[in-house]
């Protein structure tokens, strides 16, 4: 596959509540390993049905093993409280190792 940029890998999650298993399509590399290392590991539960250079992998995978977590953002007294914790535990942010 082609090197996309940030902006151009998307993935695509076809789900039904009724059917087993669930579709996904991606050209993210990222997740094309993860999705592929499962398929080795695990071949009942994942496996890759497709690939192709313009759009990407197809994945048919068991709908038990996907998660969509949704989170509300901090409030700023929490913001602040993590951020004095991880400077007296030495935790450096992401953006102060650059």
């Amino acid at each position: 596959m082609s090197k996309l940029t940030k902006r151009d890998r998307d993935t695509e999650i076809y789900y039904n509540q009724s059917s087993d298993p669930m579709q996904i399509r991606t050209n993210d590399p990222k997740l094309i390993r993860k999705l592929n290392a499962l398929a080795i590991d695990f071949p009942e539960m994942c496996k890759l049905t497709e690939e192709d250079e313009i759009c990407g992998s197809y994945f048919e995978v068991d709908k038990r093993r996907v998660s969509i977590h949704v989170t509300r953002p901090y409030s700023e007294a929490r913001r602040q409280w993590q951020s004095q914790w991880a400077k007296e535990n030495g935790i450096r942010s992401s953006q102060a190792k650059q």
